[in-house]
């Protein structure tokens, strides 16, 4: 009640927002032309399906240079000129920063120039140096991803923020994750969003745990709601949930329902079901862009 609270003082127009977005990896893709065609031809598939915003992720090798990335980012943008690029977590970012001998600031100025529009934070795991199992993160620590998200801030780029929880770590270490954010977006302001995940021990690297439940995942969105109050969108998550357990998301503080295009199989929805969970749940379903500012009418 408490959450539900917080998000009709935060959003009193009772709208719930989707995206339409897609994410592909880039990796297996060398520096040439080709393969800058190939990434293109399936945000092509992406725009088609009415995708507003794609989201570029994998794994920095030494091929994937600073300039094979500004080369990319351009070739995308001269194509896809009204795309969203929602791309390169601070893990990425900070791993192309090091290959290239840049700094983090001048790393993003320049990927930011070449058409890198704002950070996703999907890699943050648990920001606590005390949970040793962080993912893409493990190389790095918090200090580390809160680096890259202060300088993307200051620089004026909007960033996301998550947290991957059910790893084996305790509550305090979720409050710490918590904590962080929430100091970070006092100081800045740059958060658009928030979104608590439980990791999945089928398909990740944490095994020897069980995965959290969908009332533990609620309670979860719950306090992530009412206490992180400075930042405007907390999602309820179909990616990992499910539309039953995302509708009832959207009463314990979520705003926003993510991307129809993002969920796996076994939680695919198409975006009329995502609409009607919406409507069903007592809100008007409004279509979004990345950061929450454009909202559709259809």
């Amino acid at each position: 009640m408490e959450a539900d609270a917080v998000r009709r003082r935060l959003h009193p127009e009772g709208v719930v927002s989707y995206t339409i977005e897609g994410r592909i990896n880039y990796n297996g893709n060398s520096a040439d032309n080709a393969d800058f065609e190939h990434i293109c031809n399936r945000i092509s598939a992406i725009v088609a399906l009415g995708g507003t915003g794609v989201m570029l992720q994998g794994e920095v090798t030494p091929a994937h240079t600073i300039a094979w990335f500004e080369a990319l980012f351009r070739r995308i943008k001269e194509r896809f000129p009204a795309l969203w690029l929602h791309s390169l977590s601070a893990s990425e970012i900070l791993a192309i920063a090091q290959q290239s001998g840049s700094t983090v600031p001048d790393a993003i100025a320049r990927l930011r120039d070449a058409g890198l529009d704002s950070i996703p934070g999907d890699d943050a795991g648990i920001l606590d140096d005390a949970v040793k199992h962080q993912g893409a993160r493990m190389k790095w620590k918090t200090e580390d991803w809160i680096a890259v998200h202060r300088v993307a801030h200051g620089l004026g780029m909007q960033t996301t923020a998550t947290m991957m929880f059910g790893g084996g770590e305790t509550l305090e270490h979720r409050m710490s994750h918590l904590e962080v954010v929430r100091q970070l977006q006092e100081e800045t302001g740059g958060f658009a969003s928030f979104t608590p995940w439980s990791s999945a021990p089928q398909t990740s690297v944490l095994n020897g745990f069980e995965e959290a439940t969908a009332v533990e995942y609620l309670k979860t969105l719950a306090i992530s709601r009412m206490y992180l109050s400075n930042v405007e969108n907390v999602q309820s998550n179909l990616e990992t949930q499910g539309l039953k357990v995302l509708q009832v998301g959207l009463r314990f503080g979520g705003n926003d329902v993510g991307s129809v295009l993002l969920a796996k199989a076994a939680n695919a929805a198409t975006e009329e079901q995502l609409r009607q969970v919406i409507r069903d749940a007592g809100f008007k379903p409004v279509q979004r862009d990345t950061l929450y500012r454009t909202m559709f009418l259809n």
